[in-house]
């Protein structure tokens, strides 16, 4: 078997609002601005332009930004022309986001930035008129610890353990030489192990916060692309949103905007996240914590002392806006201000909460960008495909419930035939002469030949599933194969790039894997993806 797609329609592991929105459904269309295709970006651009026609000084700004985060790094020489590019008016960026994972956390932390770097080079060739960056937005500002403190490999998941607290991206490394202690004793000896310990040292041990950890990680594997890495925790950058992170104390715009949309939310979508009536966090040394709005126009930091009325708030805003941290509603409009941004690039969950979002953009004037669903990815190997021919099964027959595996190869390895519905079918044949003698005689009679036709129906799906069962039970040896070659390719049940690490695939085939990923994955194809390799 080739590399192949298969429908997201057709996995269980995708939402329905995210299938409906590739389906471009009318249910969905409020949702968002443009659909992703390539003839939608030259619209994009022309309204991005637009809005972008008097920010000379924040593309300064921006550059300068970029410029000092990477003073020192090496190896950046594509990296400062794209820098450099942004100072244009008609550069734009396109754009994916993630959290600082340990070792860049699941798979998909590469499906996201490969996408974003193979969409900005499909858009330099349909329009060569314009310049189009790739960007990487790091999560700096992210506090959930426990969600990016580990990384799993050969089935054993290596934990960062630390008491520090606040934004992630400001966390010392200074504990991080005991988790690569743990890497080093289980990764193998070959060269390209060596060569992710490497990696690993000079990212973790060698910087002395995670914000810059990840930086020099990341830009490891995607220098040669030009991709720019930024982290938003920044003073100019957050100056910026003075008047947006104003309104927060002064109107609940966010607030009022997002419970709008809400408002009129399909019930059959999974509502992603509920805004507050003040969507920013405090940010401080070892301090990332929920400003609380409280009546008569007073502000509480959740879990401190602090207290602030309007005014006193507002002081610090102007004289300080580092200190204020937007939370998962106004993020997105932070980046969207900050950068001439055509297109966010994300996963499910992700382009579910930023449908929440275009109301909110509306009212504040800022484009929303396109939204394009990252690449979903399933690699496996020649040999474990060779045992997916031998067992009858497909790659997409893999993506079933573990029983409804079995039942699908029981059914594709037994000799004699389990599915009763030649029968059932000539068993209601039967019946419906016995229904037109019914309709001769009395309504009883007619009841009567019903009930007994359910008994009998019946009476075969018992006999059908006991077959099944028995069968099932004969059939024990090849339903353990195929369940066991299930869990390979979808570790604990999980898609499998919500579980492994990179490293899994690294180890053994060095960059070349990475390269398969860039020149097999189409961000235009709108399709789950399965990539062999070789064993």
């Amino acid at each position: 078997m080739d590399d192949c797609h298969i429908s997201y329609q057709d996995l269980r592991y995708f939402s329905n609002l995210i299938k409906d929105y590739l389906d471009e459904k009318p249910d969905v269309k409020s949702l968002y601005h443009r659909f992703p295709n390539i003839k939608n970006f030259e619209n994009q651009i022309e309204e991005k332009s637009i809005e972008w026609s008097s920010k000379s000084l924040e593309r300064q700004n921006l550059v300068k930004v970029l410029r000092d985060q990477y003073n020192g790094l090496e190896d950046i020489d594509k990296v400062l022309y794209n820098i450099d590019l942004l100072e244009k008016e008609n550069t734009f960026t396109i754009t994916t986001g993630h959290q600082l994972n340990l070792f860049t956390g699941p798979l998909y932390f590469f499906y996201k930035i490969i996408d974003t770097i193979n969409l900005t080079n499909k858009l330099r060739s349909f329009y060569p008129k314009y310049n189009f960056v790739p960007v990487y937005w790091m999560a700096s500002e992210d506090h959930d610890f426990e969600e990016i403190q580990y990384f799993n490999y050969a089935g054993k998941k290596i934990v960062y353990e630390t008491d520090q607290t606040g934004a992630v991206g400001r966390f010392e490394n200074r504990e991080l030489n005991k988790v690569y202690k743990v890497l080093e004793l289980s990764l193998g000896k070959s060269d390209y192990a060596q060569e992710l310990l490497q990696t690993f040292e000079k990212a973790y041990l060698k910087t002395s916060s995670l914000s810059e950890a990840t930086r020099v990680l990341v830009h490891n594997f995607f220098k040669d692309d030009g991709l720019l890495i930024l982290d938003a925790d920044d003073t100019t950058l957050k100056r910026t949103m003075f008047p947006f992170f104003k309104q927060e104390f002064t109107d609940q715009k966010s607030y009022n905007q997002v419970n709008n949309t809400l408002a009129s939310w399909p019930d059959k979508y999974k509502v992603q996240v509920n805004p507050r009536e003040n969507n920013l966090f405090y940010l401080k040394d070892n301090l990332r914590s929920r400003i609380i709005s409280h009546e008569n126009n007073t502000y509480s930091i959740d879990g401190t002392d602090l207290k602030f009325d309007k005014k006193e708030i507002l002081e610090v805003l102007n004289k300080h806006p580092e200190r204020f941290s937007p939370n998962v509603i106004l993020r997105p409009l932070y980046q969207e201000v900050i950068l001439p941004n055509l297109c966010y690039i994300g996963g499910g969950g992700e382009m579910a909460y930023w449908l929440q979002l275009k109301q909110m953009f509306d009212s504040y004037n800022v484009t929303f960008p396109i939204l394009l669903l990252r690449n979903s990815v399933l690699i496996a190997t020649e040999k474990q495909l060779r045992k997916l021919t031998a067992l009858k099964l497909s790659v997409q027959e893999l993506f079933l419930h573990p029983d409804e595996l079995k039942e699908k190869v029981t059914n594709l390895h037994s000799e004699i035939e389990i599915d009763f519905s030649n029968q059932k079918s000539h068993l209601k044949k039967q019946f419906q002469d016995l229904y037109e003698i019914a309709t001769k005689t009395d309504h009883s009679f007619y009841g009567a030949v019903a009930a007994q036709e359910r008994k009998q129906i019946k009476g075969l799906e018992n006999l059908e599933k006991r077959l099944l069962t028995a069968q099932k039970r004969k059939l024990k040896d090849v339903n353990e194969r195929a369940l066991k070659l299930q869990e390979q390719l979808f570790p604990n049940g999980n898609l499998q790039e919500r579980v492994l690490n990179f490293s899994s695939f690294y180890e053994k085939y060095g960059s070349q894997w990475l390269e398969k990923l860039k020149s097999n994955l189409n961000p235009f194809d709108l399709r789950f993806t399965v990539i062999k390799l070789p064993d």
